[in-house]
């Protein structure tokens, strides 16, 4: 249904607001049908062509008038009988229509109205009386006349039919009035307050939005009651048409919503950001572009970075992807490529840095200072990879920072404790979710230069996974052949490390993959003699714990002899971790005293070490003497030092077995075994007639049982052991050996010789016997360690029973 201005004949004859007729609903009188039957018709009727509607009994219909013709006849029959014969014309766009090009039916219409308009133009009210038939038009001129002929329409009393047929044009009126937007409702109104079924029918007819087509096919049926279920079919139509619009308009409409509110958000969110600075997503992106013009990158990166950022700015900052790729772009431009800090060649103060830090490990020191001389002559070599291997505690990770600090480089440490991941070294590809670089490429960015001093801790806890091989991945990081292209798969860029100086740790080289260890510059860091400790708990221990628990030096001293028993009784190790626990626990307990202002001795004594630690933990192990035949002292490494070791041999009548006790491992057995059967073919030499060792069963034992023992070196001790034994000749008095012995009764090397000698002094040992290939690991100890110590270098074992065996017997000897 068209528009409507106005909901009463008596509004648009007052305000006299008309513009088209097709821009309006005709307004409709409500009356009595008898009032439309019995109005006379002329037998000649002038005829007025209506374009683009159709005129029905009853409807009020204000139209324009704008031909000459039609301006004739209006005034000519305003003037006279107001009555002329409205004809719809088939084709609206004919603007000086034939008789053909009108319809045949049509309505007789009454003038009620003529309005002047303020622009000129003239629109007339016209009212539909009744219907007619064209016989024949009768004048061309100055307009047409035709002879008409009356029809009736023909009505329905008392039909529930019709009634309902009613009915349903109002219902259809009324709803397609409530869909559409053109519709105002004053529609709705009207159609409501309409009693007449003839007048409504009419109505809706005439306000239907069909054709013109179709309305005459409505003007032209008799029965009202026909008209009406015609009526409903095009109304019906025009609903569904009105119901699938507005389902189209609600999704067009939603969709249209959305994108307007983001639109306007945005828009917003624009504004407030150009009131605060600007838009933030820009600021990022030309704060790379920023970062990238600063950086000292090749122009191979510059050109790869540039492309990265161009493609982050062409990405919807909305979009997931965005994220990704602005935290690789960050990362590259953080990266300090050819950044690199100078390096610090002052030799001496290098010397004095290390010395200051650490106590001994002299060939640490002297190997880092000889690359310090060689950097320095030729400024341009590849960082050496040194390893520093040896037992927990000694300060193979702090050295790291030494070196740092005596460089002047940044320092970076690394666990790889338990690493078993490949990504871990070489990252993940940025195609992955949470994709990162590795942790080599991590930490270069987190100190901001590519030359740091990078620490590799316990890289020989690196163990394989199914996730790959970091142990493999390492080759390349430490290969000063390949590091200069490091390729990591985040960054997929080469990264130059070769001015990076590794330095890994590792308590033991065994589990260390082969072509790793190749690699690397081995550097042993042994354990500290009990002498080196306390120079470390003076110079840097006891000073480090005093001031991390708010204490004056002068509150509280240890003297030599109580930081001695520290050690001696209440640590076993090689380094000086756990004695660093029990100096911070004693001064803790000096630090309570104070606080609840009770007395205490500010110069420790041995009384007020066992107060704060209780009871000694260890007892050290002290020499027996030689009272009794097979009882021997030999010497072992553990991973916390040197220790001395018993090896005690038995004799009893059997049938020549050997049995060992002592928790051994299986080449102490066979160290043993091999004693057993040496001593077995050179018993003439001895002295001794080879019947016993098929009548005396031998019992071989080493002390402390729950302590897993293992190795060769006690190979001589065990062969001394049962010779002592068998001849039951005494061992010389105070007097350790160690070196592993072979069937052809050769002696050889072992290692761990500084820590197995300095185990013998602590127990009181003055004579060590040593296989004359080990006479070089002599030259690597201080004089002082060695002071009040006798050597004895043996080839084979005969040289070692010469020496060892007395010619007194046992006070007791056992009768062979």
């Amino acid at each position: 249904m068209g528009k409507i201005k106005n909901s009463g004949l008596q509004d648009i004859l007052l305000n006299g607001s008309m513009e088209s007729d097709s821009d309006y609903i005709p307004i409709i009188a409500d009356g009595d049908d008898n009032e439309l039957k019995n109005t006379d018709i002329p037998d000649v009727l002038p005829v007025l062509p209506l374009r683009n509607t159709v005129l029905f009994p009853g409807v009020v219909l204000p139209i324009t008038v704008g031909r000459k013709k039609s301006l004739q006849l209006i005034q000519d029959v305003y003037k006279g009988s107001r009555l002329l014969g409205a004809l719809a014309q088939r084709d609206y766009t004919i603007d000086d229509p034939k008789k053909e090009d009108l319809f045949s039916i049509g309505t007789v219409a009454e003038i009620l109205k003529i309005l002047e308009m303020p622009d000129g133009s003239t629109s007339v009210i016209i009212q539909g009386k009744r219907r007619f038939t064209t016989m024949e038009f009768v004048a061309d001129e100055p307009y047409y006349k035709a002879s008409v002929q009356p029809l009736n329409d023909i009505t329905s009393k008392n039909d529930s039919e019709f009634n309902a047929i009613v009915g349903s044009l109002k219902d259809l009126s009324i709803k397609i009035a409530q869909f559409s937007a053109n519709v105002p409702p004053e529609a709705t109104f009207a159609v409501k307050n309409i009693e007449n079924s003839t007048f409504l029918i009419n109505f809706i007819c005439s306000n239907t939005d069909i054709n013109v087509e179709n309305k005459q096919t409505l003007l032209e049926i008799d029965s009202l009651k026909d008209r009406g279920v015609q009526a409903i079919s095009y109304l019906v139509k025009e609903v569904q048409m009105l119901e699938l619009k507005q389902d189209i308009q609600k999704k067009v409409k939603t969709d249209m919503d959305k994108q307007q509110r983001e639109f306007m958000l945005n828009q917003q969110m624009k504004t407030i950001q150009d009131e605060l600075g600007g838009n933030p997503v820009e600021q990022e992106i030309n704060e790379l572009k920023e970062k990238g013009k600063d950086k000292k990158w090749s122009k191979e990166v510059a050109r790869f970075y540039e492309k990265e950022v161009e493609k982050l700015h062409r990405l919807n900052p909305a979009a997931g992807e965005y994220s990704v790729q602005y935290t690789f772009c960050q990362t590259l431009a953080e990266l300090p490529w050819n950044e690199f800090t100078e390096d610090n060649f002052d030799l001496k103060n290098a010397s004095k840095v290390l010395d200051e830090d650490h106590y001994g490990l002299e060939k640490v020191k002297e190997r880092i200072l000889e690359h310090l001389a060689v950097l320095k002559l030729k400024n341009d070599m590849k960082a050496p990879i040194l390893c520093l291997y040896g037992p927990p505690g000694v300060g193979k990770t702090s050295l790291g920072k030494s070196v740092a600090r005596a460089l002047d480089r940044k320092y970076v440490r690394m666990s790889l404790g338990g690493l078993s991941d490949e990504s871990e070294i070489r990252g993940h590809r940025k195609t992955y979710i949470g994709a990162m670089p590795g942790r080599i490429i991590q930490n270069i960015k987190k100190v901001k230069t590519s030359n740091p001093v990078f620490i590799l801790d316990e890289i020989d806890k690196v163990s394989k996974h199914f996730h790959g091989d970091p142990a493999s991945a390492l080759l390349e990081v430490l290969d000063p052949e390949q590091n200069s292209e490091f390729h990591d798969n985040y960054v997929e860029m080469d990264y130059d490390l070769s001015k990076v100086m590794f330095i890994a740790t590792a308590n033991t080289l065994n589990t260390i993959a082969p072509p790793l260890r190749d690699r690397l510059e081995l550097i042993e860091v042994s354990g500290y003699l009990v002498e080196e400790k306390i120079e470390i708990a003076k110079r840097h221990l006891i000073p480090k714990q005093l001031e991390n628990h708010g204490l004056k030096k002068s509150e509280v001293t240890f003297p030599k002899k109580t930081i001695e028993l520290i050690i001696d009784g209440y640590t076993r190790e090689s380094g000086v971790r756990e004695l660093d626990k029990k100096i911070a626990k004693i001064i803790r307990r000096v630090a309570k005293k104070i606080a609840f202002e009770e007395p205490y001795n500010k110069k420790l004594t041995k009384d007020d070490v066992r107060e704060y630690l209780g009871v000694t933990e260890y007892s050290k192990e002290r020499y027996q003497g030689n009272e009794f035949a097979g009882v021997v002292t030999g010497l072992a490494w553990t991973a916390v030092g040197g220790e001395i070791l018993f090896v005690e041999t038995s004799l009893s009548k059997g049938k020549g077995t050997l049995t060992l006790t002592g928790n051994l491992g299986d080449v102490m057995k066979e160290s043993a075994m091999l004693a057993h059967e040496y001593l077995k073919s050179h018993a003439e030499d001895l002295g001794l007639n080879p019947e016993i060792f098929s009548n005396w069963n031998v019992h071989v034992h080493v002390p402390e049982g729950a302590i897993p023992k293992d190795g060769p070196s006690a190979g001589v001790t065990m062969v001394t052991s049962l010779a002592s034994a068998f001849t039951q000749q005494k061992v010389k008095k105070n007097l350790a050996m160690t070196g592993e012995i072979t069937l052809r009764g050769k002696v050889l090397p072992v290692g761990g010789i500084k820590e197995k000698i300095l185990a013998a002094k602590r127990a009181g040992i003055t004579e060590i016997i040593l296989s004359e290939e080990n006479k070089k690991n002599l030259e690597e100890i201080k004089d002082e360690y060695l002071k009040g110590l006798n050597f004895h270098f043996v080839k084979t074992i005969m040289d070692v029973l010469d020496f060892a065996l007395l010619k007194t017997k046992v006070n007791r000897p056992v009768k062979l």
